[in-house]
């Protein structure tokens, strides 16, 4: 998790910013429920009263709620409204408007008004409660004081001050533990009454307020998905930037790579790494920006709604959590082990795929394409039936998810319905209750998808970080010398000794020789003999152990790698294309090359006959690895690349051998010409390719064992003898020798 965090960390900023947008996302999210709650309660049930005291009341109204409040509180109420006789047909009073914006005296209002509001309401619709009161009441008057006309209120005022006063405690005592719910919805229906005794539309109040209401629900849906968008917009850009720096910082440091580098991840390792690996890390960065970061904002905004709707059934919720936390242990107890293998399976299907591709006229030559679609199917079907129990593991998930989910909707509509029925909450209540239970449980059901797919993130993480961290062996001095501008070209090899990091003992022992501008230095010897090792020493492909290589007497470990090859025309034993021209190869490392010089070079190379023989001459369509032209081909045009470049020291590591004897000898005598006053050093198999070069190095087993002419080799190397006689006739080795038959033989024989 820290490796993914470390890549978050350049865009703190812009993640700051996601965080600001998913709260406003959340909190339009979370206020949704609760609009739809009050259109339940307020709009549809309350007909769109939502106010716990009548704002306007008629004059008679006034006079029986009076009735019911304390004497104490009588002049409170009174002080709170205005007379008002002009505005309606009657009497009435009107709440003053410093008393609607105080909370603390609308509060203090709804507090005495309550009760009153609620024995008026009774009293006026003749419910149960109020009916065994008015009997009572009527019971202990004295005869002839009431009739069946006499109304309770007018009986109320009969009743002496004092003794009124004692039976309102006595009433408020029996209403105690009357819920809130009961109470608040009889003053609302006592509200809604006293406007329509006003004359006032309450119809129109119920359709103002679902229509304002719904228009607040449409403008926060509206502000949550242009939030949501946004937050997607701004997650899929830093994923995608995330993405973008990984790959430049792995491309970036594979292409300093040395060969030891190279030895310790696989080709197909790294572009796995490259492409699946940081893929997923792009896919999980944008996705825990988006979901991880928004889910606790999510849930802890529906915690703290549903104890403000009804706290008494947050136990569902909290039951909720656990099991959805239980399913999650158990299938990760199950499922990391195979996140750990799941990457390591992708580079082994990786690299059989491109062994067989590359290699595939082999295979079809020896007829073994049963055997490597059996090594292919293996490969595929282990990857295939990892993924395919991973999957299966979350598709397990969702049914499970789906349940708890559902279950819990039952639970909340259970106990809610025994709640309504107790008439402790209102069915809008219940539904907002329902909706936030739902975003909380959403809320920790995204956490465990992300979690899901955070091992194998968090495997292709380190992976990608051990390619970052990893120490390449061929660095630059940190004071770096400069060569001369204009340097002679004379190459060093002094007391040279190499061996491969890890290993036991030396590839390369004691190495010296001088190869000198104007000349031509070949090295020859048997299969692994070191000869490809000793000059990819010069550009530093691998550093020596020991000793040193120099250039103009400049050790080449204290150049930069840049400066030391600008100075080097390397042509590899395989011929290398790149997807492109013929005439982009050619300039591709010197694009500053003209196209009289690109012409001229080719000629050189011995490449300018089958070019000129193309439709599309130096324009010819190159496929990636020069797939479609042929070996000798392919090595021609690198020897012309080096050539295009002009450096002052050319190295070919065995570049002739996929040409024939008549291109090798042509090609050679006009490579002379042209590179006269340049170091040229050759690694070849074949003794007619160096037959006339100045000096040969004879390798065996990493040994130096033979410097010279080819001639003077022939009398003194007994393993350059031994090579020459394999390749050239017996009547060549006497004359190169400069001997006569009449001697009849040498000492090798």
């Amino acid at each position: 998790m820290s490796k993914l965090f470390k890549y978050l960390k350049p865009h703190a900023a812009k993640i700051l910013l996601i965080l600001l947008v998913l709260v406003i996302q959340a909190y339009s999210d979370l206020s949704l429920p609760g609009y739809t709650s009050d259109i339940v309660n307020v709009g549809i049930q309350q007909g769109g009263i939502d106010a716990t005291v009548p704002e306007q009341i008629a004059g008679t109204d006034m006079d029986k709620l009076i009735l019911f409040v304390h004497q104490d509180d009588q002049e409170k109420v009174l002080e709170a409204y205005e007379l008002n006789d002009s505005e309606y047909d009657q009497e009435a009073y009107i709440l003053k408007p410093g008393v609607r914006e105080d909370d603390d005296k609308m509060d203090e209002l709804t507090d005495i008004l309550g009760m009153p509001m609620m024995m008026v309401s009774g009293f006026e619709s003749g419910s149960d409660i109020t009916d065994q009161m008015k009997e009572a009441l009527f019971a202990n008057m004295p005869a002839g004081t009431v009739n069946e006309d006499t109304s309770i209120f007018e009986v109320i005022r009969m009743i002496p001050a004092e003794q009124w006063e004692a039976m309102l405690d006595q009433i408020e005592d029996q209403l105690t533990d009357m819920p809130e719910s009961i109470t608040s919805q009889a003053a609302t229906a006592y509200v809604k009454t006293a406007y329509e005794n006003l004359g006032i539309d309450t119809d129109k109040i119920q359709i103002n307020y679902i229509l304002s209401t719904g228009v607040k629900m449409i403008g926060f849906a509206f502000l949550g998905m242009a939030a949501s968008v946004l937050v997607g917009l701004m997650a899929a850009r830093i994923g995608a930037q995330v993405g973008h720096e990984l790959r430049r910082k792995v491309f970036k440091k594979v292409v300093g790579f040395s060969n030891s580098e190279f030895d310790t991840f696989s080709t197909a390792s790294l572009i796995t790494r490259s492409t699946n690996d940081i893929q997923q890390i792009q896919v999980l960065t944008a996705m825990m920006l988006r979901m991880v970061l928004y889910s606790p904002i999510l849930a802890l905004g529906g915690v703290y709604r549903v104890f403000q709707t009804n706290a008494s059934m947050s136990w569902i919720i909290a039951l909720a959590v656990a099991a959805i936390l239980l399913v999650v242990i158990l299938l990760f107890s199950i499922v990391m082990p195979k996140f750990r293998i799941l990457q390591s399976m992708v580079d082994r299907l990786n690299l059989v795929t491109r062994e067989i591709l590359s290699g595939l006229p082999v295979i079809r030559a020896f007829s073994r394409e049963r055997h490597e679609e059996e090594r292919f199917d293996k490969a595929n079907v282990d990857l295939t039936k990892t993924n395919l129990f991973v999957n299966r593991a979350m598709t397990f998930m969702m049914p499970v998810m789906t349940v708890i989910m559902n279950g819990v909707t039952v639970m909340i509509v259970w106990v809610g319905a025994n709640g309504i029925n107790d008439g402790q909450m209102q069915v809008g209540d219940m539904m907002a209750f329902i909706t936030y239970a739902m975003q909380i449980i959403m809320s920790f059901l995204m956490i465990c998808m992300i979690s899901i797919m955070l091992p194998r993130a968090a495997v292709s993480a380190a992976r990608v970080d051990e390619v970052l961290v990893s120490e390449t062996l061929i660095h630059d001095p940190e004071k770096p010398e400069q060569l001369p501008e204009k340097i002679s070209g004379t190459v060093k090899f002094d007391h040279v000794s190499f061996r491969y990091p890890n290993a036991e003992e030396d590839v390369l022992s004691d190495i010296n020789f001088t190869a000198l501008p104007g000349q031509t230095t070949a090295i020859i010897g048997s299969t692994g003999s070191g000869k490809s090792t000793l000059i990819n020493l010069i550009p530093r492909f691998f550093d020596v152990t020991g000793g040193k290589v120099t250039i103009d007497d400049v050790d080449i470990r204290n150049i930069t790698q840049h400066n030391l090859r600008d100075q080097l025309g390397y042509v590899p034993q395989k011929g290398i294309l790149f997807s492109g021209t013929i005439e982009s190869n050619i300039k591709y490392g010197n694009t500053g090359v003209s196209d009289e010089e690109m012409r001229r070079v080719a000629g050189v190379a011995q490449a300018a006959d089958f070019i000129e023989a193309k439709s599309d001459k130096y324009d010819s369509h190159i496929s990636q690895g020069g797939s479609n032209v042929s070996g000798g081909q392919r090595q021609r045009l690198s020897i012309a690349r080096a050539i295009a470049k002009e450096p002052k020291i050319f190295i070919f590591d065995d570049s002739f051998s996929a040409l024939d004897y008549k291109t090798d000898t042509t090609l050679r005598k006009a490579l002379k010409e042209h590179t006269s006053d340049s170091t040229v050093i050759i690694v070849a198999q074949r003794i007619s390719t160096i037959l006339h070069a100045e000096q040969i190095i004879v390798l065996d087993e990493g040994n130096v064992v033979g410097i010279g002419t080819h001639k003077e080799l022939l009398k003194s190397c007994d393993a350059y003898y031994q090579i020459a006689q394999s390749q050239l006739s017996e009547a060549e080795l006497k004359n190169d020798m400069g001997e006569d038959e009449e001697k009849g033989g040498n000492s090798h024989e």
